[in-house]
């Protein structure tokens, strides 16, 4: 029986939210230990970058590991866009160290391949066995992440994405099962991002953002995340990338990236993301960079199908679009986003990547199989993927 709702319209539909324990806040870095006493490990696999651990922070960071009295294994073979060899070999190393517990200190390379091998050692499969929605049926061991920049949302989310060498095509692995148990969430860490860096994650956090308020599976929880990671995004970004001490945008940077996560997470993603997956696996692109390129064009397509919600948006930008028509909002809705990619820095299109037209028909073949489009307000087909491409070369 449904639910009567006193003010007549319809009942609320169920949603299930899944967000880890997390910690936020400068200083967080040093909860490491007591957390790690906390899961009663033996020994921990440290899954990093490979020059993290030179970072300023560090000596906080491995007293707080030390303090815990736990022997450590480091796995730090990773690569921007984590390869499907890569996780196999921290896997390896992770059986062989006998650990039962991981920490992943770093961007969203890092952890996804820690979220990866962590699968893998419970399942003892390879990790492109898991890829799709539901794929996985053992969580993997205790794991806590570290995220050292303000963008990927990987530390809080249900997504893995694994490059597929063989095929050049990246593997969306959407599971509860991969939510890490604890985020330790530290702006201080991200301090050390250099500019580009911050342009490229802070326009992934702020298409994790707006694809998760657009969605077909949006909920009024995801909403509200959604919404204000926009808003902090939209007036931090740009003081981030030209003031990268600046602890205040750093912090409001990684708010906006945490509550996109949480947004994106339980909401998934859309068009953007499937065609800048299909992007970086053929391209070994960096994915932000894939994400800020496309976003515009995407904008443009499904504006139509979600007017009302992309003027939601524009507001959140500071837009004044009162009394216009719906083609002159997305115009300037368009143009904004446009606008505020050229000024961080971003000025590239796809032939700067080496994109041809030869790879109009895989990239758009890729894109179309992505899990993300299940999630897009607007249906799309191949042949309108591979326009949207051209617009982009």
């Amino acid at each position: 029986m449904k639910r009567s709702s006193t003010s007549g319209t319809a009942p609320m539909e169920m949603r299930k939210v899944v967000v880890p324990e997390f910690i936020f806040g400068t200083g967080a870095l040093s909860m490491t230990g007591s957390y790690i006493r906390h899961f009663g490990t033996s020994k921990v696999l440290l899954v990093t970058g490979p020059h993290l651990l030179e970072m300023p922070w560090e000596k906080e960071y491995i007293a707080s590991l030390r303090a815990a009295g736990v022997p450590l294994a480091v796995f730090h073979d990773i690569t921007p866009n984590p390869k499907d060899h890569e996780v196999m070999a921290g896997a390896d190393i992770y059986e062989k160290e006998e650990c039962d517990m991981i920490v992943a200190i770093g961007g969203g390379s890092v952890i996804d391949c820690a979220k990866a091998i962590g699968i893998v050692t419970t399942n003892n499969k390879e990790v492109l066995e898991f890829e799709g929605v539901d794929e996985v049926d053992l969580p993997g061991p205790p794991m806590i992440c570290i995220p050292t920049t303000a963008g990927t949302g990987a530390d809080i989310s249900q997504f893995a994405i694994i490059l597929d060498t063989r095929r050049k095509v990246k593997i969306a692995i959407i599971s509860k099962t991969v939510v890490p148990d604890v985020a330790l969430v530290d702006p201080a860490a991200t301090i050390t991002m250099p500019p580009m860096l911050t342009a490229h994650v802070g326009m992934d956090a702020l298409v994790h953002a707006i694809e998760a308020y657009v969605s077909n599976a949006r909920s009024a929880f995801t909403d509200l995340y959604a919404l204000e990671a926009i808003r902090l995004i939209w007036a931090n970004i740009g003081t981030a990338y030209r003031e990268p001490w600046n602890l205040t945008a750093r912090e409001n940077m990684m708010m906006g990236s945490h509550l996109a996560g949480m947004a994106f997470s339980n909401a998934s993603l859309g068009l953007v993301h499937g065609m800048a997956h299909s992007l970086g696996g053929l391209k070994d692109a960096p994915h932000g960079l894939c994400n800020a390129l496309l976003l515009e064009y995407v904008v443009d397509y499904n504006y139509d199908a979600s007017s009302d919600r992309y003027d939601d948006i524009a507001v959140a930008v500071n837009l004044d679009i009162a009394g216009m028509s719906s083609e002159e909002k997305k115009t300037q809705l368009v143009h904004a986003l446009t606008e505020r990619r050229r000024s961080l820095g971003i000025t590239e299109t796809l032939s700067d990547l080496d994109v041809t037209r030869d790879d109009l028909s895989p990239l758009s073949r890729h894109a179309f199989n992505d899990p993300c489009l299940a999630t897009n307000p607007k249906a799309v087909s191949e042949e309108a993927i591979g326009v949207l491409y051209e617009k982009a070369l």
